[in-house]
């Protein structure tokens, strides 16, 4: 995505498709916390935001197609149980914006960013009390953290759209 920086001056929309795509992005994640699930129209709205990009970059076929043979990753992932199938989704879209040839860049990326959230959470589920006890908060941001520190302590999945998302930033800077 960042090759399309070079555009700017010739294509003023590059920038705030970004913009876009990165609150998209970070909206996914931050509701993939809250609920485990990932929007639809998200997906939706971050495979049309980055078909833009890749339609004012020049090279809309080659994002499609990147953007299939990560969605075809995804699947493979989903398959096996390793991911759910919003983030095989949330994948495909993203690597819309890419050429084939940057997307072993963004599976690192994802992959690093996967590490850390990863760490975090063990490092949570260390150090955190269970939340048997805690009296329950008024605030949906307390709620959502409570039920966290509860999915910690279970042993659930992680939001591994944060991850995603995450990776996808870097490659978009």
């Amino acid at each position: 995505m960042a090759h399309v920086l070079a555009d700017t001056a010739r294509w003023p929309l590059v920038p705030a498709c970004m913009g876009a795509v990165a609150v998209l992005l970070l909206r996914a994640a931050l509701h993939d916390i809250a609920t485990r699930q990932v929007s639809d129209r998200l997906v939706l709205g971050v495979a049309l935001l980055d078909g833009m990009l890749a339609w004012l970059g020049g090279y809309p076929w080659r994002g499609l197609l990147s953007g299939l043979g990560l969605f075809a990753l995804g699947v493979t992932c989903w398959s096996r149980g390793w991911m759910g199938g919003g983030d095989a989704k949330l994948l495909g879209a993203v690597g819309v914006a890419l050429r084939p040839g940057q997307v072993p860049a963004l599976v690192v990326d994802i992959a690093l960013a996967g590490g850390v959230l990863a760490l975090l959470y063990l490092l949570g589920r260390a150090s955190l009390p269970p939340p048997h006890g805690v009296a329950t908060p008024r605030t949906a941001v307390g709620r959502v953290l409570r039920v966290e520190r509860w999915r910690l302590h279970r042993g659930c999945p992680l939001p591994y759209v944060c991850a995603i998302a995450g990776g996808s930033l870097v490659a978009l800077l």
